[in-house]
Parts: C-alpha cells; sequence; structure tokens
C-alpha cells in the first residue's frame, strides 16, 4: 500500500512540475520585454532598422508570444524591403515581412494587441504597396477603431488617433490629398497635447498646402508626385512645365512656319540624362532655351551637365518662370522690369541680385508669395506644393486652361 501511495506521489509531483510556470529568460528591471519593444519602436522612428530588429528579437526572446514585437519586426522588415533594388532579395524580404504579420495577427490576445497588429497592416501596406494596398489599409483601419483600448497598457502608439495619423499617411502615399488632409486634422482634434499631433499636424500643414495649390486644376501623375516633394530638382521642374502647362505645345504655337520648328532641337543630349525618367522633358525645355533650366558647366568633368538632381531655389524658380512669362506673352520688357530700384519689399532679395527682377515680376503678379515674416526665401529649395502653386497662378495669368 505504501508503495502504491509512493507511486501515486510522484506522479502527480511530475504532473505538477510539468504544469509550473517556467522561469522568466529576463529578469531585470530594464531588461522585460515592454522596455526592449517601446526602445525598438523609437529606433524605427530613426530608421535605425537593425537596432530595431534587435530590439524586437530581445523582446521575443524574453517572451515569446509578445504580439507587438511582431508587429514592429513587420514594419522594420518592411523598410528594410523598400529599399532592396533587387526582385529576388525584395520578394524575401516581403516573406518575412508577412510572416512577422501573421505570427503578430496568431499571438494577439487583447484588443492593445489587435490595434497595434492593424496599424501596423497600415505601416507596412504604405511602405510596401502591394496588390490593392490602400484598400487593405482602409479594412484595418477600421478595424483598428473597433478595439476597446486600454490606452494605460498602449506602450508605444497611446491612443486610436495613432491609426488615424497613419491612415492620413496612406492617403497622402495615394495622392488623395483631400482625405489625407481630413485624417490629419481628426487626429488634432482627439486630445490637445497627443504624442501624434506634432507630426499630424506638420503634415496637415503640408496637405492644406497641396489642396490649394492644386484647387482648380487638374493635375496629372507627374504633378502629384512632385506635389508631395519637400524639394523639387531640376529634373522634376522640366517635366512639371512640360506636363503640367503643356509648354512645348504652346511655345510652338508662337512659330508659325513648320518648317522651322521641324528643325528646332536641343543642341545635344547632357550626359547625366542619357538615362534619367524625364530625360524627353528635359531635352524639350532645352530645345526651347528656358532661363535657368540650362546645361552648367561642371568642372570635374569639364563638360556640360543638366544636374537634374539638383534642388531648384525659390528665387531659380521665380527666374525661370519669367523666362517662361516672357516667352509665352512676348513681353520682352518684362526682362528689366524692376531694374534700377533701390529698396527692395523683401529683406532677403537685394536689389542687387539677379533674381530680383524675376521676384518682383512673379510676386506683384501673385504667381509665387513671401512669407508673413516679409522674406522671400530666395535660397530655400521650393517645394511641390510651392511649384504646383506657382504653375497653377501663371496659367491663370495666360488663361491656360
Amino acid at each position: 500500500m505504501k508503495k502504491i501511495s509512493l507511486w501515486i506521489l510522484l506522479a502527480l509531483f511530475s504532473v505538477l512540475a510539468g504544469c509550473a510556470t517556467p522561469p522568466a529568460r529576463c529578469t531585470s528591471p530594464e531588461d522585460n520585454p515592454r522596455h526592449h519593444y517601446l526602445r525598438g519602436m523609437e529606433a524605427l522612428e530613426d530608421l535605425k532598422v537593425d537596432l530595431a530588429l534587435e530590439k524586437f528579437d530581445r523582446t521575443l526572446y524574453c517572451e515569446e508570444q509578445f504580439s507587438a514585437a511582431y508587429s514592429g519586426r513587420a514594419i522594420a522588415l518592411a523598410l528594410k524591403a523598400r529599399g532592396q533594388s533587387d526582385a529576388s532579395f525584395k520578394s524575401i524580404e516581403v516573406e518575412r515581412v508577412m510572416e512577422n504579420l501573421e505570427k503578430a495577427r496568431k499571438t494577439a490576445e487583447t484588443d492593445n494587441d489587435r490595434f497595434e497588429y492593424q496599424v501596423a497592416v497600415i505601416r507596412v501596406n504604405i511602405l510596401l504597396k502591394g496588390d490593392k494596398w490602400l484598400a487593405a489599409s482602409e479594412d484595418a483601419y477600421r478595424e483598428a477603431l473597433n478595439q476597446k483600448l486600454d490606452e494605460k497598457l498602449l506602450d508605444y502608439y497611446q491612443g486610436q488617433e495613432a491609426a488615424i495619423y497613419f491612415m492620413g499617411l496612406a492617403y497622402l502615399e495615394a495622392y488623395e490629398f483631400r482625405k489625407a488632409e481630413d485624417k490629419f486634422r481628426d487626429t488634432l482634434g482627439v486630445r490637445k497635447d497627443g504624442k501624434w499631433n506634432e507630426p499630424a499636424d506638420r503634415a496637415w500643414k503640408k496637405t492644406t498646402k497641396i489642396v490649394r495649390a492644386m484647387g482648380g486644376i487638374t493635375v496629372g501623375d507627374v504633378g502629384k508626385k512632385i506635389a508631395v516633394k519637400e524639394s523639387v530638382n531640376r529634373g522634376d521642374f522640366a517635366a512639371l512645365l512640360i506636363d503640367e502647362m503643356k509648354l512645348d505645345k504652346l511655345f510652338a504655337g508662337r512659330i508659325p512656319v513648320k518648317s522651322q520648328l521641324n528643325r528646332m532641337q536641343a543642341e545635344f543630349t547632357p550626359a547625366d540624362i542619357l538615362n534619367h525618367h524625364f530625360k524627353d522633358e528635359i531635352l524639350t525645355m532645352m530645345k526651347w532655351k528656358v532661363r535657368g533650366l540650362e546645361p552648367k558647366f561642371d568642372e570635374t568633368t569639364k563638360a556640360y551637365l543638366f544636374k537634374p538632381g539638383d534642388a531648384v531655389s525659390r528665387g531659380e524658380m521665380a527666374f525661370i518662370l519669367e523666362d517662361v512669362l516672357i516667352k509665352l506673352t512676348g513681353d520682352e520688357k518684362l526682362a528689366t522690369a524692376f531694374f534700377g530700384q533701390e529698396r527692395s519689399p523683401f529683406p532677403d532679395v537685394k536689389p542687387t541680385s539677379p533674381f530680383y527682377n524675376a521676384v518682383l515680376n512673379m510676386t506683384t503678379r501673385n504667381i509665387m508669395e513671401g512669407e508673413l515674416s516679409g522674406e522671400f526665401r530666395i535660397s530655400e529649395p521650393a517645394d511641390g506644393a510651392e511649384a504646383i502653386l506657382a504653375v497653377r497662378m501663371l496659367r491663370q495669368r495666360i488663361n491656360i486652361y
């Protein structure tokens, strides 16, 4: 009888030992999954992808079922995949992204987990832009808002306004500017001092500027892509003028002799645009000899190059648009209209500046604007919205619709 009791006790002990919680892998105060997860998400903000992956891996070492870490890993891997130029390697990275998203979905136990997973879906779609990515983002957004959040435990995102903000970014990436503007405004309306207020405010101001710039005109694909840029380069601006203003057709309309028109072409093709995606548009601008968009002599190569990647400053944009205005109106006097003035209306534009006349021609006709501070920002890069707005206003001034 005693032997049977001993065997029963041993069996019970083994069962209880099997059910016991395994010892925690990470026990020090700083070495815990929530801490590592938060550091990983902050590393993503700074685009430190390898550091972020390291932190998410440590999170999962500490707690294998930490759903949000899989969501974070998916975003980090999507960033890596986006920067991969080799199609085969990119497809491998995309597979890893999807595997981590699926693990995040399967390990999600709480509404907070499910919220973080759905936001990750939006962010991954923004980065990878797969098939029907915007519709998938909208589905994820609706699911995110359906979760009942415990904001005290929502370490990184802090509230449902995070989903609203990232949906705004999705619309901005899809060139749905009015929808993006609405979402950024909604983000700002959720709470006064939220984590996402500052980036949403910047994005809202940007999209508001774009919406204003595009008011009353239909912008094509080239214009939409340029509209979101923080800095417009020479290649972009040449394409914008050709595509949105149809400058080649307008300039050609001023030459009555067809044989003369047929002979016109760019004098040469600069070496740095041979494989450029806007090669044809650049050569068209060169054909018409638009001031400010001529090739430049490069001291290193000892050759004339177009330098399509160089940013266009606001002063240069005024100079280019002034020449377009002169060519379309035939009014050569515009080129010297403000010569000899001693006082400038802008503290950062001296009357001796080579762009002074152009700046005054553009601002007095409301084609370009100065700042509320009184400055013109002559040396700062023109952004996409400013370029679109200037083109729109120029079209209106010369009645091009």
